[in-house]
């Protein structure tokens, strides 16, 4: 009942604007007032119409299938309704003393004269409310098309983030597998990581964002698993700037390219190696590199045609994820050796 009050009183408010408005020249003309209650009874009555034209003008889009028999409707409608306001405003306005030096009825000129003047305001609503609905029915049509989009690529993201998650578990379990039988204790400490990066996991697994804090936490456990399996073989730096830990990235970012230089930099050698993960601020962007100092890519690699789950999914993320053009993903290799896997990202930073 309040939705329909706000809406009648934003109804009357318009039609007294569009009165007013057309009152103007006969008061600018020196003429006062004396035309204004006249024209406000026309222009409210329209406002009384106006919703009868709205439902006839669906029916008849519904009903004429050809240009010309909706035209013919809409101006067999159209005289129709003219006629009907001219009379009714013409008789209130005698009646209600505002106009009282003419009766309509008994001048047949006055009323015809009448009558084409609301034909021409007639065929103005109509060209106006034509073209309300045009713009409605458009702008509907691309809000749905918004959300259409926005539920197909969080869609999407769920499918990849659901193909990266199992991924990562199975290798972890391989790992810890390796220990139960000949080092319990260890295989113990590795379980107990395990189970805060799947709390971790699962306290982020409804949002496609985390701070790179927050990632960086998730990477420490996944790092301490691998170091308690590689002992001294493992070296591993992190270096996050302050001004960008707050920096909004995708969750689950960092652990798939810091598993791919592990498994395919430096898990072959007997030595080991080193990876250096790093982050910082690069005028809008955040910049993120994962090096590692291993065996570096083969001859022929290209990241188009790599077949790597942690690569293909983390680049399919980011393409989901952000506008074309705002954010770059390479692996290539390092110019001291090994690997270099860099993302840069537009810098947002949590609120």
């Amino acid at each position: 009942m309040k939705h329909w009050g706000t809406r009648l009183a934003l109804a009357i408010l318009v039609w007294s604007a569009i009165g007013v408005a057309f009152s103007l020249p006969y008061i600018l003309l020196g003429r006062g007032f004396s035309n204004l209650h006249s024209i406000m009874i026309k222009w409210y009555l329209w406002g009384a119409l106006l919703p009868l034209m709205f439902s006839v003008d669906d029916r008849l889009a519904a009903a004429c299938k050809r240009p010309l028999q909706l035209l013919a409707a809409h101006a067999a409608f159209g005289l129709s309704l003219a006629a009907l306001h001219a009379a009714v405003s013409t008789t209130l306005e005698y009646h209600l003393g505002v106009n009282i030096f003419f009766n309509p009825w008994p001048n047949p000129l006055r009323l015809f004269d009448a009558i084409l003047r609301d034909c021409l305001v007639y065929c103005m609503l109509l060209a106006a409310m034509k073209a309300f609905k045009y713009y409605r029915r458009h702008l509907f049509d691309e809000l749905q098309l918004e959300r259409l989009e926005r539920s197909f690529v969080e869609t999407r993201l769920n499918a990849l983030r659901m193909q990266l998650d199992p991924h990562f578990l199975f290798n972890s379990l391989n790992g810890i597998s390796a220990y139960i039988g000949y080092d319990p204790k260890r295989a113990r400490k590795m379980i107990e990581h395990l189970g805060d990066l799947l709390r971790l996991s699962l306290e982020t697994r409804n949002r496609q964002e985390v701070t790179l804090a927050e990632e960086i936490a998730f990477l420490d456990h996944y790092l301490a698993l691998h170091r308690m399996r590689f002992e001294d073989r493992l070296s591993v730096t992190v270096s996050v700037m302050p001004d960008v830990e707050q920096a909004r990235i995708p969750s689950l970012l960092l652990q798939p390219l810091v598993e791919n230089a592990i498994r395919h930099g430096i898990g072959g050698r007997v030595s080991g190696g080193n990876i250096a993960v790093s982050a910082r601020r690069a005028g809008g962007k955040v910049d993120i590199r994962v090096i590692d100092d291993g065996v570096g890519l083969p001859p022929d690699w290209q990241m188009a045609s790599s077949q790597g789950l942690g690569l293909s999914v983390t680049r399919e993320r980011l393409l989901a994820m952000y506008p074309a053009g705002s954010s770059d993903f390479t692996v290539a290799p390092h110019a001291g050796g090994g690997t270099e896997a860099r993302i840069s990202l537009p810098l947002v930073l949590e609120d």
